[in-house]
């Protein structure tokens, strides 16, 4: 992930949040590369969304959904993942063409709102969700 890039989605999160948010930008390997904590998001806000980032970097999911509904009925193979990953949604992978390039954390408000957000600064910055 391009720190130009990373400023750019974490740029665009804050100012198209309809309320406070944290936004974590991640490489592939789920470090962060940006991040943002917008004055009034609760301070739990920040670690998730840092998790969020960092399994959608990771996993071999497009996002943090995607992940949950893959391990939703199977308690062993959850378990069984790295204890830093999270299944809120929020967490979204970005690609450079085929390449996974890192991923996107959002949290502070309602799930599907959080991964809104990330896929529509993905997709403003000129890269892909999928």
């Amino acid at each position: 992930m391009r720190l130009r890039n990373a400023l750019e989605i974490v740029d665009f999160v804050v100012s198209q949040a309809p309320g406070p948010v944290s936004v974590f930008v991640a490489d592939d390997h789920g470090e962060v590369v940006a991040a943002a904590t917008m004055d009034g998001a609760a301070p739990d806000t920040r670690l998730n969304a840092q998790r969020k980032a960092y399994t959608a970097a990771r996993s071999d999911a497009v996002s943090t959904r995607e992940l949950a509904q893959k391990v939703r009925d199977d308690p062993v193979e959850r378990a069984s993942f790295d204890t830093f990953f999270t299944f809120f949604l929020g967490g979204v992978a970005v690609f450079e063409g085929e390449r996974r390039v890192g991923a996107v954390g959002v949290s502070g408000l309602p799930g599907e709102v959080d991964e809104r957000l990330a896929e529509s600064a993905i997709e403003a910055v000129g890269l892909s969700s999928r």
